[in-house]
């Protein structure tokens, strides 16, 4: 186990649920981003029962054509009623308030965005980061 994978083990510590999800991450491949997808169901920042998760949400909320291309690590993908890593950030009790490698993942999707890279190296960051341990 390197520092990273020991430092996010010891974060949720206290959050069983999260820690439940993190030992059940399964790699597969990462969704084709669907023609015509918004952000219309990402809630407002005013909206958010975690005020914390807002900037993410702001920032996820520009890219929602490149984070519909990525699979979440978390866990959640392994849900029926989930798409990809926007899914984590659709609806009032989005998941992505709570857990913090979804957010973890928005954020780098965001920076390598905004630093010009493509969905396939964007993907490769993030698997890089937050795949099977």
């Amino acid at each position: 186990m390197n520092r990273r994978q020991f430092i996010w083990l010891g974060t949720f510590a206290l959050a069983p649920r999260v820690t439940q999800r993190v030992l059940v991450r399964r790699a597969g491949p990462h969704p084709e981003p669907r023609a015509g997808i918004t952000a219309a169901k990402i809630p407002a920042s005013a909206d958010l029962t975690h005020k914390g998760a807002a900037r993410t949400f702001d920032q996820v909320r520009q890219i929602p054509q490149i984070v519909d291309g990525i699979r979440c690590h978390c866990g959640c993908a392994e849900n029926p009623d989930f798409y990809s890593l926007l899914s984590c950030y659709e609806g009032p009790d989005a998941m992505a308030q709570h857990c913090v490698l979804c957010q973890g993942q928005g954020r780098l999707a965001f920076r390598l965005s905004g630093e010009g890279k493509s969905l396939d190296e964007i993907r490769a960051a993030i698997d890089q980061e937050y795949g099977e341990t």
